[in-house]
Order: structure tokens, then sequence, then C-alpha cells
């Protein structure tokens, strides 16, 4: 177990606390890959023979540490490779490490369903479960080339190596995105679906006036479910292209949103993050020739004058839907 997967337990923006973290975990390896808006791998191979520790008494170090100093708990998974660790990290608890041992990964993804693995969509997911291989251990005892009739030759290949405990993933350093992000707490945990929207809506307006007024345009919108047993839900889309067109953001968050299909879930908040930033002159825009498009990019640039001239309530949030 040489991977850690560490998901702090950030406060309700605050997500300024993340650089701070990294730093702590960089104390102990240099080998550390960000996962904004509050995670990040570490790979500790070095660690564990310079420390005489293995990587779960180091996790329960970090997590004290993260205590003391800055009063953020975590939550921490640890495994042979990158995505054993961002596995395991979905069964952890604060002050419970889940580790996969070497040597046990098949028997820990055996029972899991397969669209837990990392990179099995919906789609392949059905595929799958058509033929009865509804979990990773029928899926790891599956013939190879079964599995390539199914999802092709390339896929096939990755999901036979993954469901059988082959991480070929590394991690890779790196510094917190550049990125702009917000958040709508609800006052009590939120059932229903047209608040949790009009959340939406209001979260991506608001990123789109604040990237219009630096001049940017984004290329992926990351979207976070938080719900009332403090679980979370993230999603990440890449944008067909780079905008800070607040209507282009709210369908990309609709759409997430719908993908997860929540049933009667409690969400305590929403949360919204622009990501990929560059500058919006650099950016090229595809003309539609639609009126309805052109017009809201008419209001969007008066109401951004408004906002300008007498401060970021002169326009409400949810004024521009169109």
């Amino acid at each position: 177990m040489t991977i850690l997967c560490v998901r702090f337990q950030l406060p309700p923006m605050y997500e300024a606390a993340l650089p701070q973290l990294l730093g702590l975990l960089e104390e102990f390896t240099p080998v550390v890959e960000a996962l904004p808006p509050d995670g990040a791998l570490a790979d500790l191979r070095g660690a564990e023979r310079y420390f005489g520790r293995d990587a779960v008494e180091l996790a329960s170090v970090i997590r004290v540490r993260a205590l003391a100093l800055y009063g953020i708990d975590c939550v921490t998974g640890a495994g042979p490779g990158p995505m054993l660790a961002r596995m395991a990290l979905r069964d952890a608890r604060p002050g419970l490490t889940r580790a996969v041992p070497e040597g046990e990964e098949r028997d820990f993804l055996a029972g899991k369903p397969v669209v837990a693995l990392p990179g099995v969509g919906t789609a392949t997911a059905r595929t799958l479960c058509e033929y009865g291989l509804d979990t990773l251990g029928r899926v790891a005892a599956a013939p190879l080339s079964t599995l390539q009739r199914l999802v092709g030759a390339k896929a096939g290949r990755e999901l036979h190596e993954k469901a059988n405990g082959v991480d070929r993933g590394r991690v890779v350093p790196n510094g917190v995105s550049r990125s702009l992000a917000t958040e709508r707490p609800f006052t009590r945990d939120e059932l229903d679906p047209g608040r949790h929207r009009r959340a939406l809506l209001s979260a991506a307006e608001e990123l789109g006036a604040r990237l219009r007024a630096v001049d940017k345009v984004c290329r992926t919108l990351t979207l976070t479910v938080r719900y009332a047993d403090r679980s979370a839900t993230t999603r990440s889309r890449t944008l067909p292209e780079p905008t800070a067109h607040s209507a282009a953001l709210t369908r990309a968050a609709y759409g997430m949103y719908e993908a997860l299909g929540l049933q009667r879930a409690r969400v305590r908040s929403i949360a919204l993050r622009t990501e990929g930033l560059a500058p919006a002159e650099q950016a090229s825009h595809q003309l539609t020739f639609d009126p309805v498009d052109e017009k809201v990019r008419r209001i969007e640039e008066v109401a951004d004058r408004a906002r300008a001239k007498f401060g970021p309530r002169a326009v409400m949030p949810g004024s521009l839907a169109a």
C-alpha cells in the first residue's frame, strides 16, 4: 500500500485551505497530486522507507496534523495504485483508513458493481449487466476475448486488467488548478429537485459573471453535491467550447445533475467549479445564428455593465434565465 487518496472535510466556501493541506502532505512526499476541490493523491513509496512506517500509519499522522494545525478532519484510502486508493476512499470513515493490501486487490474488487470501477459509465455497465457481468468479480473471471467483443478491443483489455486489480496509474505532481468556485448551502437538508435546480441556476450565473469580469473562459465545469450523511458526489464535464456564457454553464450543470438520477436525496449543498481557465480573447466562439442565444448574450452584457456600475447585487440571480 504505497498510494494514499485523501479527502479533507473542508467546510463550505473554505477551499482556500487546500494549498496549505497539500503542503502538509508534501512534508512526507514530494509526489502529491491535487484533486480539487478537497482532495489529493500522495505516493508514499519513499516515505515508507524514510519514516519506517507503512501508509496506514502515515495516514494517521497526517490526519492528526490536519486536525491540530487547521482543525480539518479527513478520510483516507490506501492501495497499491491510484485507482485502488480512490476506490478504497469510498469505504473510508474519519479516523479509519480503508486499505487494500497488495495481493488482495481481486478480493477487494470482487463484490463491487461494475459501475464502481473508474472509467465504466452507465452505457458500458448496462451492456455488461445484460450478459450477467454485474460485478467486478464476474468481469475478472470472464475471458478477455468476451469483454473485447462486448466493449471493444482496447476498452475490453483495460476493463479486464482493472477488474483483476492491475492498476497502471501513477501520481502526477501538480498544483491546485486555477479555478473559480461557488457553493449554495441549503438552510435544511433539501429534497426538492426544483430547489436543487434553482441553486444550480444561481451558481452558474454567478460563475459566468465572475468569469466575464476577469475576461476569462473555462473549459471544464465540476458539480459537487453534498448530502445529509456528509458524503458527496462529484462529476466533471468538458464543455463543447471554452465559455463564460451563463446559459452554457447552466445547461452543463443541469445535464450533470440529471445524470446523477437522485431519488429523494437529502442534499445539504450544491457547488459548481469552473476549471481550465484561459484568457477570453484566445477563445473562439461557434456562431449558432440562434436569435435567442444572441439575445441572452446581449442581456448578459447589459447586466455585466450594471454590476460594474452598481455592484454585484444590481442583477438578481436567476434574472437572466432563458
